[in-house]
């Protein structure tokens, strides 16, 4: 799978993938809008070998208390229904994850399912010191430090864009 930067030319195709992965838009629909406000930090996209984009991922920066650096949230991620279980999704994070160490972002939040996270070495944000903002069970608000001690003095709840608030 190739992977590359998205550009605005992508938008519909990303919307259309996250819209089917999802079952429902407003997950397509926060991409939209976190675009448009300028809140994203890297948005990749996987394509398959027909040519068409088949993954999304994208990360935007998040306020976390103590963090020694930025921090950014990586959501929302997406893969075309007929390309799921291929370890697509999986390629494109850890490209992602390579990237943005590259570049020296600090850390990174998520909130999913820790089964899925954890191969990637996200671990309970709490182990830091932080929470999420929104209400949700402990175990699947996590972290990864990138550099290591980014997290260490972590001390509170970790806020999102604003437009993760329309979710």
């Amino acid at each position: 799978m190739l992977i590359r930067v998205a550009s605005h030319c992508d938008a519909p195709r990303i919307h259309a993938i996250t819209a089917a992965a999802f079952g429902q838009v407003a997950e397509a629909d926060l991409i939209e809008a976190l675009v448009h406000a300028g809140h994203v930090r890297l948005s990749l996209v996987g394509i398959g070998e027909s040519g068409d984009i088949v993954a999304h991922v994208l990360f935007s920066p998040v306020e976390c208390p103590g963090a020694d650096g930025e921090v950014l949230g990586l959501a929302p991620i997406a893969v075309d229904p007929a390309w799921q279980g291929q370890g697509r999704g999986s390629l494109l994070v850890r490209e992602a994850l390579r990237q943005l160490q590259h570049d020296g972002v600090a850390a990174l939040v998520v909130l999913g399912d820790p089964a899925y996270y954890g191969r990637f070495g996200f671990v309970p944000a709490s182990r830091f010191g932080l929470s999420c903002a929104y209400d949700v069970p402990h175990k699947y608000f996590m972290a990864l430090e990138l550099i290591p001690g980014a997290l260490a003095a972590g001390n509170g709840a970790v806020a999102y864009a604003p437009e993760f608030a329309a979710l």
